[in-house]
């Protein structure tokens, strides 16, 4: 059975649910941004042909639907923030922009409890498409959710470490509001305040952010795997505050990056924040 995922977070999800009973096409490669993506003929046909295709969902990977349209196929359709707890882009996030009114934020698997949603749903439509594998899908989903939850112990337990006034972050862009309000983190601003990379922040965003920056006393300030940090050392520079490492936002890392899975990615992400908002003094052993 052939399978297809949007994005490289919604592949390895499906991946660990499949296994080897099916075939996972992931149509995003590793350190795309899903927000400017332009489709390959290939695409098209790897969505027409899947027996399931498994999008992200919302306003982050619309090109799909075009392509789920072009492809002419007949297989279930899985839009995952349509099963997960959302949230509305800027939600109690201080110093940025407002973003369209009830703009949700697509960003949904950067809470790990969203993630435990999306393997549920994404083990029942494989067992809908091919019922004979239930057994596989249901016993990889189970050893999966084992994992996601301690995933989210072990990045409580990390953040928990740094003091509560360190707890301010910097990005590119508003992708980190689920990991944000799931651990206890305040997003001062974002060198794009926006949901989307699409989006250009004019001379005043810009000079709001670099106060806001200085006033809350923030450290460093987080490029993106998937973008040009120019951006954020410019802003980073005027600010008196450093640049981080990237952190995996909209995509996932190439094979041989530790962010190459969800769960490394998630891992990485929440080790870059605890040492760069402590100054290095604090990691994350032991995740």
């Amino acid at each position: 059975m052939q399978v297809s995922a949007t994005t490289t977070q919604v592949a390895d999800l499906v991946r660990n649910v499949a296994g080897d009973r099916a075939e996972v096409n992931g149509i995003l490669p590793p350190n795309a941004d899903p927000h400017d993506y332009e489709p390959r003929p290939s695409d098209v046909a790897a969505l027409g042909e899947a027996a399931v295709v498994f999008k992200s969902g919302g306003d982050l990977d619309l090109f799909a639907d075009q392509l789920i349209e072009a492809g002419g196929g007949d297989g279930e359709v899985v839009a995952l923030l349509d099963r997960v707890t959302t949230i509305e882009g800027g939600d109690d996030h201080e110093g940025e922009e407002e973003h369209a009114e009830d703009a949700v934020d697509p960003h949904w698997w950067q809470d790990p409890r969203n993630a435990v949603v999306a393997v549920e749903a994404i083990r029942d439509a494989l067992i809908t498409a091919d019922p004979g594998g239930a057994e596989t899908y249901e016993t990889n989903a189970a050893d999966y959710l084992d994992e996601l939850e301690t995933l989210d112990d072990q990045i409580a337990g990390c953040i928990g470490e740094l003091a509560p006034e360190r707890r301010k972050l910097v990005t590119e862009h508003d992708a980190l509001g689920y990991y944000a309000d799931r651990y206890g983190l305040e997003i001062i601003g974002t060198t794009i305040p926006a949901l989307t990379t699409q989006a250009r922040p004019s001379a005043g965003d810009t000079a709001a952010l670099v106060d806001l920056i200085r006033s809350e006393d923030v450290p460093v300030i987080f490029p993106e795997s998937a973008l040009n940090p120019k951006l954020a050392t410019a802003i980073a520079a005027e600010a008196d505050a450093t640049v981080g490492e990237p952190l995996y936002a909209d995509t996932l890392g190439p094979a041989d990056s530790e962010g190459a899975t969800y769960i490394g990615a998630m891992r990485a992400n929440t080790a870059t924040i605890v040492s760069g908002l402590s100054g290095g003094a604090l990691g994350c052993e032991g995740q």
